[in-house]
């Protein structure tokens, strides 16, 4: 079962990673949020966005919850939000499930600590090695965050169980 995972944003990522019964999850792709427009005019593009999808046909999406931030200018939280609205939209469109899923949940399952977005992009490396060249930046850690997304156990939600993650391999990530 492949399964979309969503870091929400302009400037968010995407994931898709295969999930089998007893198999270790495989990433089969990750990218950043497409857009189109520069500036104040940019904006998802849908388009891209829904080829890329319906490219890779995941059974199910995690997104993330999102949400105003504090100290953010109205301009900003209006972009921000339009962007969760089309990224949500698309998916609706496409007939793909989605669960939205609170930050604290995945990444309390991650052992991540708070905002350390070095951290996920780290423990994804971890997870994924052969991920290296998609998540080579520090900026990269949006498709880090969609990655972790796609593996987290979320209530409610029937997803193949894969092969269990040790605590070994959670050394070098520090709470």
């Amino acid at each position: 079962m492949r399964v979309l995972g969503i870091d929400p944003g302009i400037h968010g990522g995407l994931a898709i990673v295969a999930i089998n019964d007893g198999v270790a999850p495989q990433l089969v792709d990750a990218i950043d949020v497409p857009t189109v427009g520069i500036g104040a005019k940019e904006r998802v593009n849908a388009l891209l966005l829904r080829d890329w999808i319906n490219r890779h046909a995941p059974a199910h999406a995690l997104i993330e919850r999102s949400g105003a931030m504090p100290g953010q200018g109205i301009a900003s939280t209006f972009k921000y939000a339009r962007a969760v609205g089309a990224l949500e939209a698309v998916i609706t469109c496409l007939n793909i499930p989605l669960t939205i899923v609170e930050p604290s949940t995945w990444k309390k399952f991650h052992h991540l600590p708070g905002k350390d977005k070095e951290a996920a992009r780290q423990r994804a490396l971890q997870l994924f090695p052969s991920a290296h060249d998609l998540l080579a930046r520090k900026k990269d850690h949006q498709r880090a965050e969609a990655m972790l997304l796609a593996i987290t156990p979320v209530p409610g939600v029937i997803l193949p169980k894969a092969a269990p993650i040790t605590t070994t391999e959670f050394a070098g990530i520090t709470a």
